[in-house]
């Protein structure tokens, strides 16, 4: 496994990130093909196996015990401050006005059974807090030990810009981390998200680097329960089937070439483009292993070229 330092913060993280998505109850109505605790625990394990540190989850996902398996799990399997955990507030009463931001992070500690987070990330912008309100709260945050690091999520570039230059200007703490959608099939953030990223030494940690699996395989839908059922897949994904899979089948062209798979194709690319650690939500310890060997994939620009040149612009999908 490789380390990369977080932004501007003194964090390491592994260039793969652990996606929490796929742990947690079913009952809680997000996903119907989310794993059990001994599950979850199996894929956490193993990844902390390959050297993976770096373990994102939020609030939300099925309604907190996503944060409760894998508290469990860290704290059965590996010393706390050997692993950087990231979790994540919006989707929730209040959004990020002041007083849910101190409720979310007390909620998520309990949760997750440590008293500090490695990485508090905003999950999307907030339209009905004043942008102050907001990073003076999360700053405070960091002030009391609670949290190490701040990160943001989807949304539009201007957006992340003002609320960077708000931390800037009140001595207050600034993002060091970005998770925006962003894969070979959804290139929109280039126009100007990761350009200001790139301005304020703000990392790069897309979700989704795998399009839900459409670039990890020839066939865009399969019989997965997931695949059956993942509704956020199919909105952000379907519409643009008929353009997109001759973006997947120059995937699966260069996979044949190096003889690697095309999950690894998919990641190299991400990695040729500067991000630091794509999220992989894994149901299978397979599919880590798959991630993890895309760090000794190497393309070439004509390669990058090839992989590009299909794309064509797509609506917003991310930003709210």
């Amino acid at each position: 496994m490789e380390y990369l330092q977080l932004g501007n913060s003194n964090i390491q993280v592994s260039r793969i990130c652990l996606g929490c998505m796929s742990f947690g109850d079913p009952a809680s109505k997000m996903h119907a093909w989310t794993l059990n605790p001994d599950e979850s625990e199996a894929i956490i394990k193993h990844a902390l196996d390959l050297g993976i540190n770096f373990i994102d989850t939020a609030n939300t996902y099925s309604a907190g015990t996503s944060e409760e398996y894998l508290g469990r799990a860290i704290k059965k399997n590996i010393p706390r401050e050997k692993v950087v955990l990231a979790t994540k507030v919006y989707f929730n009463e209040g959004h990020l006005s002041k007083a849910a931001i101190e409720t979310e992070i007390n909620g998520s500690l309990k949760r997750l059974g440590t008293d500090y987070i490695d990485l508090y990330i905003i999950h999307r912008f907030d339209y009905t807090t004043p942008i102050e309100e907001t990073m003076e709260a999360l700053h405070n945050l960091v002030k009391a030990g609670k949290v190490r690091a701040l990160g943001a999520s989807a949304m539009y570039g201007y957006q992340f810009h003002n609320m960077q230059l708000t931390a800037i200007e009140n001595g207050w703490t600034p993002f060091v981390s970005m998770q925006n959608h962003y894969n070979l099939l959804y290139r929109e953030d280039e126009r100007e998200l990761i350009p200001i990223c790139r301005q304020f030494n703000v990392s790069l940690t897309p979700y989704s680097p795998l399009a839900a699996g459409r670039l990890a395989r020839l066939a865009w839908q399969t019989n997965t329960l997931r695949s059956k059922t993942d509704q956020v897949a199919i909105a952000k994904y379907d519409s643009t089937q008929k353009t997109d899979t001759n973006i997947v089948q120059r995937v699966n062209e260069l996979a044949e070439k190096y003889g690697v798979t095309m999950t690894q194709i998919a990641l190299a690319w991400q990695f040729a483009k500067g991000i630091t650690s794509p999220i992989i939500g894994a149901t299978k310890t397979e599919y880590l292993d798959d991630a993890a060997g895309s760090l000794k994939v190497s393309l070439s620009k004509e390669d990058i070229t090839y992989l590009e040149e299909q794309y064509i612009p797509h609506r917003i999908v991310g930003a709210i």
